[in-house]
């Protein structure tokens, strides 16, 4: 039996233990050393005791499709090759954090369950329970589970928007398998973005060490309230060096009550193209030292357009919250609820302006154009459906790519304006739905079959 652990996103492979130490607190008593014999000593012992509890280990049990060799697709090949086969078992294990008691509700990491047929969760106690799976959202890496069991532990929910670059923070979790494991560091840095870790990103930054089943478990303050779910490390040595990520409990929060409430994410839309403002557009534009999103169109019909934005503003701020970049408007809009009204702040002409404006929704079937900057693999590539009324070569099933912009994935993996995506990990598609679904089958790479004028031919991306 094949084995594959979805433990814990990273950048590379290699991972190794972090030593580090927060026994320090920022009201703390002066103490002398070496401490009195009846003295007592600082630990975070009485506050993790209460935390513990709250925090799961998961394991998984699933199947997965095995990618065939392109020249499978060839009937004669296949005479006089040898049989494969098509599936394979995986097994994975990671963590989660019970976040309402009553109800049985546990935040994970989409990763940690992902091609799982069955989820088991293995409670402090060592009670094991059986999982039910509410609903996930790849592009954030978020999970929902349900379990049903008494006298479970929730833990408090924290605020991440009032985190401090120097907050203490503890990580907990079930590295290598090993439960309910913790360490300490404090948050490093806040709104980490164009990781190319998940399609929507603003990560807090942690030296608390995050290994290999951690994933989906908790990042705490020194209260015992949840800030984060731990999600990534980056390792280019080939070991821990001390910086991991964590999605904000906020974020998760917001994700978490769409998938209870609607089964799925709907997804807030202003209807912008944009990029970010660079140092020498901002000098262009008379606008030095300011930074947020440019607008370079605004897609007819849309909110943005019902709002009165127009090509050349440049948004700073969103409901007050400082816009860094395109990846940072992208993630807040996209967080949004449809229908929600919100404050934009711009710069138009030199002069900062406030406008209010409804995010709207997806564009309607038949419709569909999408900018898959949202997909590493695939970043830098628009993609358009096509369709029997909106033929393209006479072909009229499949994505049409419309932009390919320079220097991006899609254009160093060779993919070309023109071009026809007919499948994606040897599954037709037809819409960017079905694309997203049959990308979502492989985190690491696409196998991409597409047409190119009168040429077919296979594509990988990794």
């Amino acid at each position: 039996m094949n084995i594959k652990q979805p433990l814990l996103l990273t950048l590379t492979l290699s991972i190794s233990i972090l030593s580090s130490s927060a026994l320090a607190f920022s009201n703390a008593p002066d103490v002398s050393y070496p401490l009195p014999a009846n003295s007592p000593v600082p630990t975070l012992a009485p506050m993790l005791k209460n935390v513990l509890p709250s925090v799961v280990n998961i394991s998984t049990q699933g199947t997965v499709a095995v990618q065939q060799h392109p020249m499978m697709n060839d009937p004669y090949f296949r005479r006089f090759a040898p049989k494969m086969p098509k599936e394979r078992q995986t097994q994975g294990i990671g963590s989660g954090v019970i976040v309402d008691a009553e109800k049985g509700y546990i935040i994970t990491n989409n990763h940690v369950i992902a091609h799982a047929d069955t989820i088991f969760i293995t409670l402090h106690n060592k009670q094991k329970l059986s999982a039910k799976l509410i609903g996930t959202d790849a592009e954030t890496d978020i999970a929902v589970l349900q379990v049903e069991a008494k006298n479970l532990t929730s833990i408090p929910l924290g605020d991440s928007d009032k985190l401090q670059v120097g907050d203490f923070a503890v990580a907990i979790g079930n590295p290598f398998g090993l439960s309910h494991t913790v360490t300490s560091g404090m948050i490093s840095a806040l709104g980490r973005t164009d990781l190319g870790i998940e399609g929507y990103e603003n990560f807090i930054q942690t030296d608390a060490s995050i290994n290999p089943g951690n994933s989906g478990g908790a990042l705490i303050d020194l209260r015992g309230q949840l800030i984060g779910i731990n999600s990534a490390i980056l390792a280019p040595s080939g070991g821990n060096i001390g910086i991991g990520f964590s999605i904000p409990i906020n974020m998760a929060k917001k994700i978490m009550h769409q998938l209870l409430e609607h089964g799925e994410i709907k997804r807030g839309l202003l209807g912008v193209q944009i990029q970010d403002l660079s140092s020498d557009l901002a000098d262009a534009m008379n606008l030095k030292g300011v930074h947020g999103a440019l607008v370079s169109r605004v897609t007819p019909k849309s909110a943005a357009e019902k709002a009165g934005i127009k090509a050349g503003d440049v948004i700073v701020t969103v409901n007050g919250k400082k816009i860094t970049g395109a990846s940072s408007l992208r993630t807040s809009i996209g967080l949004k609820r449809v229908g929600e009204q919100v404050n934009v702040e711009l710069f138009r002409d030199k002069q900062r302006k406030t406008i209010k404006a409804t995010i709207g929704g997806a564009a309607m079937p038949g419709q569909l154009a999408a900018s898959f900057n949202d997909m590493p693999l695939l970043k830098g590539a628009t993609l358009k459906e096509l369709s029997r009324k909106e033929p393209y070569q006479g072909v009229k099933k499949g994505l049409l790519i419309t932009n390919v912009q320079a220097n991006t994935p899609a254009a160093q993996v060779g993919l070309m304006n023109g071009d026809i995506i007919l499948a994606v990990n040897q599954k037709e598609i037809a819409t960017i739905a079905e694309f997203k679904q049959a990308a979502n089958l492989s985190r690491n790479q696409l196998l991409i079959h597409l047409q190119r004028g009168q040429n077919f031919l296979y594509i990988v991306t990794k």
